[in-house]
């Protein structure tokens, strides 16, 4: 639980570190300045919300620093994520250039298209949850 008078000191911290006045920062994060106001007033307590607006808009404001204290502020930066190297190219699965595998019950999943494969139906799913379904004649 938030200690509410707690996370109050560590909101004026924010708003001081940025030098903006409640009104400017309710502005920004995208909530009612009134909302704001009784909230440092001690009158509501933060809702998740209005926590996630402030972590995702200003990104120094560490969350577990806004909600309990604990960590500092601002956010120290973090080392650089090294994502692990992709593939240069891809084989193309639907064309059948490429050079089928030598046995392709080895080939990972089975996806690589040989010059005697047929299509037997492609389907199409959109994000609404339909979907269309072609059968070549």
């Amino acid at each position: 639980m938030v200690n509410t008078d707690d996370f109050i000191k560590r909101l004026e911290i924010v708003l001081d570190y940025y030098g903006l006045s409640a009104s400017a920062f309710a502005d920004s994060i995208g909530v009612q300045r009134s909302s704001l106001s009784h909230l440092l007033s001690g009158r509501n307590k933060p809702s998740l919300d209005f926590i996630l607006k402030i972590i995702a808009y200003y990104p120094e404001v560490d969350l577990y620093w806004i909600l309990n204290g604990k960590g500092s502020f601002p956010k120290p930066e973090t080392e650089e994520v090294i994502q692990p190297a992709l593939p240069t190219s891809f084989p193309d699965l639907f064309s059948g250039n490429e050079e089928p595998a030598k046995n392709p019950a080895e080939s990972k999943n089975n996806l690589f298209v040989t010059d005697t494969d047929e299509i037997e139906r492609i389907v199409i799913f959109y994000k609404n949850g339909t979907f269309k379904n072609y059968t070549p004649k």
